[in-house]
């Protein structure tokens, strides 16, 4: 299959205003492979026919679907390893010291997709750090994709996945087989809420986070809405709070708002006073 210019161009613009992902016309052969499933489930026969549907309205659950199914989500437990080291010896301490008084704590996974990133965060804490159970404890994720965040929810996982980046202890302790996939206990996705986000569009009123999950997302948007989401994000993070971004992401020469502190081989970031 091969797709126009024209068409290219159009599904490209409309990707990028309703998520703020940049496809340059490299990236035809990734909207055609992509968009394809989604033409046979509409009964359609090529990307034209779909450009052409699309037109008929400024917004609809097509839009959503196209958006959905450009939308990256690639993850796995406990991704790259340093963000849950860094969480287990430096900065669930250092918050608990901080937060005793008031005992809350509350973890944003921004890109969450299919939940593998939030769910190694609440394993992390019920392994290690027991006493935040007795927490006002709130760990949110949220993505742009709803098939993501659907499966996010239902905490479903195939061999492949629970393979990579699972430690095998916590595969028996929290998983239990279910046909050729495997089932999060509800011990853990209980402790997790997931919901619809696009971090390019206006924000909700949302309470301040002490520790923010941004990794591998900006690397696919403009620089313009990079500039935009890291300003927000200070907003939102409280005084003494922590960032993460993937490790092709920096806030530098970006947004001087934030100190960037390092960790074993990498970083995280935290705003400036």
């Amino acid at each position: 299959m091969n797709i126009s210019s024209a068409t290219f161009e159009y599904l490209a613009q409309l990707v990028c205003e309703h998520s703020a992902i940049v496809l340059d016309p490299s990236k035809d052969y990734l909207v055609e492979s992509r968009l394809t499933p989604l033409l046979s489930d509409m009964g359609m026969s090529n990307l034209e026919e779909l450009a052409q549907e699309l037109r008929r309205d400024r917004f609809s659950s097509l839009h959503r679907k196209v958006v959905d199914a450009i939308t990256n989500n690639e993850t796995w437990f406990f991704r790259d390893g340093y963000p849950f080291e860094a969480l287990k010896e430096i900065i669930l301490p250092d918050l608990m010291r901080q937060r005793e008084s008031e005992r809350s704590l509350r973890i944003w996974s921004a890109g969450s997709s299919s939940g593998q990133e939030l769910y190694s965060v609440a394993m992390l804490l019920r392994e290690n750090f027991p006493r935040l159970l007795n927490w006002d404890l709130n760990l949110l994720g949220t993505d742009i994709s709803d098939a993501a965040l659907s499966r996010a929810k239902e905490g479903r996982y195939s061999q492949w996945e629970v393979k990579r980046g699972l430690p095998a202890e916590l595969l028996g302790k929290y998983f239990s087989s279910a046909g050729l996939e495997w089932k999060l206990d509800a011990r853990i996705r209980q402790m997790a809420t997931f919901q619809f986000m696009n971090l390019s569009g206006p924000w909700p009123a949302m309470r301040s986070f002490d520790v923010v999950f941004l990794r591998n997302v900006l690397i696919y948007l403009s620089a313009e809405s990079r500039k935009t989401i890291f300003k927000k994000m200070r907003q939102v993070l409280r005084p003494g709070g922590y960032l993460f971004l993937g490790s092709a992401e920096t806030t530098l020469n970006i947004d001087n708002g934030y100190d960037r502190v390092p960790f074993r081989d990498s970083f995280y970031y935290r705003p400036k006073p």
